[in-house]
Parts: structure tokens; sequence; C-alpha cells
């Protein structure tokens, strides 16, 4: 009998801020998918406590001993991961390209690959709402919801 699906927390743009409603969501994850701009080491280590974490290097990240970029798999799923998309590597045979920088959420299939930006949770900036992706993982297959956190949470 197979295990039950991986649920995956899907993040960026933290900012040093690491909200209350955010970290219920992260209690209840299995993995957590972080695109950067953590801006201390403190909030890395925040989050990392919570399940196990994939990171990588924000723009806000200096100091911190994260990759710029980072391939990885959870379950049958490949993927590939920046802060900034425009500095995302070839794809090869990724699944997913998980991306942040702009804050702002995006979720595409493009040519057979899902591209993803969860938005910020931290900071609010730009006038864009804050957000998070939750992301059920099942052998190859997967589900993404958007999550829209409150400015209070």
């Amino acid at each position: 009998m197979r295990a039950l699906a991986t649920l995956a927390a899907v993040i960026s743009d933290t900012h040093g801020v690491l909200r209350p409603q955010v970290i219920q969501y992260l209690k209840i994850c299995d993995v957590i998918i972080h695109a950067g701009d953590f801006d201390d080491q403190e909030t890395l280590d925040s989050i990392a406590e919570y399940a196990p974490l994939y990171a990588v290097r924000g723009n806000n990240d200096w100091g911190l001993k994260l990759p710029s970029a980072l391939r990885f798999r959870i379950e049958g799923l490949k993927f590939v991961m920046v802060h900034n998309r425009i500095t995302m590597p070839e794809l090869q045979d990724a699944d997913v390209a998980v991306f942040g920088h702009s804050h702002r959420y995006y979720c595409r299939d493009e040519n057979g690959v899902l591209w993803l930006n969860p938005g910020s949770c931290g900071r609010r900036r730009f006038g864009l709402e804050l957000s998070l992706v939750l992301m059920r993982i099942d052998g190859i297959s997967r589900t993404v919801e958007k999550v829209s956190l409150s400015e209070r949470g």
C-alpha cells in the first residue's frame, strides 16, 4: 500500500517576516520549498525547524550559504528553482520551475513545465497580495492550491 501524498509549502520573499498564519501552514507540511529572500539566518533557521527545506539564495540573502539554483526531486517530480526567473538555468527534464523575486503569484503550464511563483508571504510590497502555495505531490502528479494571506496573520 502506497503512503499518503507529500504536502509541500512553496514560499518566497519572507524578508525577515514569519507570520503566524504562514507558520500554521508550515506545521502541516512534509517539506518546505523557499525561493529566496529570507533576509537573515534567523528566518532561514526558523523555517527549517518545521520540515525539510529546499532553498535558494535571493538578492537580499547576502552572507547566507545557499545555492543560487537548485535541482531536487520530491517523489517522482523533478524541480529546478532560482530566486529570479531570468536566471533560470536549462530546464532539462524538470517538471516544475519555481521562482520568486517579483512578489507576484504566477502559476502556468508552459510547454509541459509548471512555472510557479508563490508570491510573497513576508512583507507586502508593490500593492500585491500576500500568498503562498500548497502543493500536494502524489508520485508524478501534483495539485497546486494558492493560499491568499491576510495582512494581520
